[in-house]
């Protein structure tokens, strides 16, 4: 079962909800509007349905409420951050923020935190740095739930990895995690008792599977492009780790739940560079040349990265946001 909800209204009920939690106005209003962003855009695994999620985090003090993340080294404009274990939505935000600065600055500008905690939505982060101008390239390492492959345990997170640039016809922006779904969309398919359209991961039999159950059961995602997805999974890992001086996928492991994780934010300012209308016409020549191909099936097409999720915003602006019952009404319950 599904209800629609507005914009508004979902950014209201979060905005209470979290003030509830002893947050600030402003700290308040930047969690509610991520989560409800996120849902906008259509990504409700990583949006509303990460709220009932983010406040047991909060209760079970694996998110410490008060802390802000803070710089600890500078190396020019390459910046080491701690998150201090805080909420992982506002480290995201201030070291995007950063970034951006540093590349303003100097062209290109890094920021490696570490000791953060889950983001939501890498995404967002991307969409935030294009609509400033910025390309961006953003990544964090998780707990293991994917094999290194030929193994049969989890070793690698899913390290989901975000691309963005910036593009007056609409942004491009890529989002995607190294497993073939996502565990937040694997749960969305367990929720509305349906099957993965493809093979997502492994059961207790190590048994390749659709049955999202079965795969929460074992956190044991498969890696895109298999071997090509468990090797990239690593190397996200590494950089992530090395860069922060943070804690690995291998360290995460060793905790009852997930958190410190490590996160990697890499900003480039385009418009430091003399021929700007070019880059927009070779950027429109790559996208007109995939768009224009036979589709697969009729009446179908091919979309750019972000290109989808900006039609989804569009729709859900207009037409309310469709949104698990079970969900909204957890939400609802958790504000009063």
């Amino acid at each position: 079962m599904t209800v629609i909800i507005t914009y508004e209204k979902m950014k209201d009920v979060l905005q209470a909800l979290f003030l509830k939690h002893q947050f600030s106005e402003e700290q308040a209003s930047i969690l509610a509007e991520v989560h409800t962003e996120n849902t906008l855009h259509g990504v409700n695994s990583h949006g509303i349905n990460r709220v009932p999620f983010f406040i047991d985090q909060l209760k079970r003090e694996v998110v410490k409420k008060g802390a802000e993340a803070i710089k600890i080294d500078s190396f020019g404009n390459l910046e080491r951050w701690d998150g201090q274990f805080g909420p992982g939505v506002l480290n995201a935000i201030q070291c995007t923020k950063r970034a951006i600065q540093l590349a303003n600055e100097n062209i290109i500008g890094l920021v490696a935190l570490r000791n953060t905690n889950h983001w939501m939505r890498g995404g967002y982060y991307g969409w935030m740095a294009a609509e400033r101008g910025c390309i961006s390239i953003l990544f964090t390492n998780t707990e293991p739930n994917m094999p290194a492959w030929g193994g049969v345990e989890p070793r690698l997170g899913n390290n989901p990895l975000v691309a963005s640039i910036p593009r007056s016809g609409g942004h491009i922006v890529l989002d995607m995690a190294m497993s073939q779904f996502a565990f937040g969309k694997i749960n969305e398919y367990r929720m509305r008792n349906e099957q993965l359209p493809l093979d997502g991961g492994w059961d207790s039999k190590n048994r390749l599977s659709r049955n999202p159950s079965e795969i929460l059961k074992t956190k044991n995602g498969l890696p895109i492009g298999y071997w090509k997805g468990s090797a990239l999974s690593m190397i996200l890992d590494l950089m992530a780790t090395l860069l922060s001086g943070g804690r690995s996928t291998y360290q995460l492991s060793k905790e009852p739940y997930e958190r410190g994780v490590s996160q990697v934010y890499l900003c480039i300012n385009p418009r430091s560079f003399p021929d700007q209308d070019l880059q927009g016409k070779l950027a429109q020549e790559i996208i007109g040349y995939t768009h224009k191909v036979t589709p697969t099936q009729s009446g179908g097409k091919t979309y750019y990265p972000g290109e989808r999720s900006l039609a989804n915003k569009v729709a859900n602006l207009k037409n309310g946001m469709v949104v698990s019952e079970e969900i909204w009404n957890k939400v609802i319950d958790l504000t009063k």
